[in-house]
């Protein structure tokens, strides 16, 4: 079987029935890897498919959300972010202001706004569900994705938690 939508065109499902998309989209001078994923066609509507598609033609603004979900934690010392951002310091050393893109002398805010967006995972059959129906990657170098924050959004474009995958 399969599913059709404008956006993502035919989705086939494999034979388990379940479906992969997956596409590399530019944002700004990177190139970020989106992926939309459900482990059964069946739990995927057309509801899911076009906020999927309004989140990967939106992503600029996701982004942004993403980004101010990331720097609302940074004054909890417990937080993953601020756990990520001390790690950073800690890796990179001297060499750390060699990765940011803009040096204000706020390092927690240099590092999040000098994040890349490696990928973005799209799982479709979370439409509405308490999990994640996004999930954004950032890696400070794009080279190195061991350490990385993921921002986990719901299918109504709202930040449910950040944290760490190192």
């Amino acid at each position: 079987m399969a599913i059709e939508h404008d956006f993502f065109g035919l989705l086939s499902s494999g034979p388990d029935g379940s479906i992969f998309w997956s596409e590399t989209v530019e944002f700004g001078d990177q190139a970020v890897t989106v992926d939309l994923t459900a482990p059964d066609q069946d739990d995927v509507s057309q509801d899911a498919l076009d906020i999927a598609a309004g989140l990967i033609a939106g992503l600029e603004n996701i982004d942004a959300i993403a980004r101010r979900a990331m720097l609302a934690e940074v004054d909890d010392r417990t937080s993953e972010v601020t756990e990520y951002v001390l790690q950073q310091q800690e890796t990179h050393g001297d060499e750390l202001v060699d990765l940011l893109v803009d040096v204000s002398g706020d390092a927690a805010v240099d590092i999040i706004r000098s994040l890349r967006l490696i990928s973005m995972t799209i799982l479709a059959d979370e439409h509405g569900g308490s999990e994640p129906f996004a999930v954004l990657e950032y890696a400070l170098d794009g080279d190195e994705t061991e350490d990385v924050l993921l921002v986990n959004f719901g299918s109504d474009a709202t930040v449910l938690s950040v944290m760490s995958a190192d």
